[in-house]
């Protein structure tokens, strides 16, 4: 079993930055792949970006704008979003996986996530 907790959610200007954190306990966290998908309203949960070991993985929507990393010795993965658009307003959520996918369905772990809101 995985816990996650996310943090870093806030309201900012467009063309802002943020920077997400999510908090990873229980089984080895290097061995998982981690992922930020995010969720505005009426919409689909929708892919963002992946992580596993140093290869990363980018929606176009947020490629040269965001940027994924880890830090496995504090069992944290983070995700910098910068440039912000109104469009990125959404509930970020983080998830792992034995695999770095696009697929939400792949993912077996959640956080609860945390809001993120652009205003023009």
């Amino acid at each position: 079993q995985v816990q996650l907790v996310e943090s870093g959610g806030g309201l900012v200007q467009a063309g802002g930055s943020l920077r997400l954190s999510c908090a990873a306990s229980g089984r080895t966290f290097s061995n998982y792949a981690m992922g930020w998908f995010r969720q505005a309203p009426e919409k689909e949960r929708e892919f963002v970006a992946a992580i596993r070991s140093v290869s990363t993985v980018y929606a176009d929507s947020v490629k040269g704008r965001f940027t994924i990393s880890r830090d496995n010795a504090k069992n944290t993965v983070y995700l910098q979003m910068n440039s912000l658009k109104p469009e990125d307003t959404a509930v970020y959520y983080c998830a792992a996986a034995r695999y770095a996918t696009t697929a939400a369905s792949e993912y077996d772990y959640w956080g609860q996530g945390t809001q993120v809101t652009v205003s023009s």
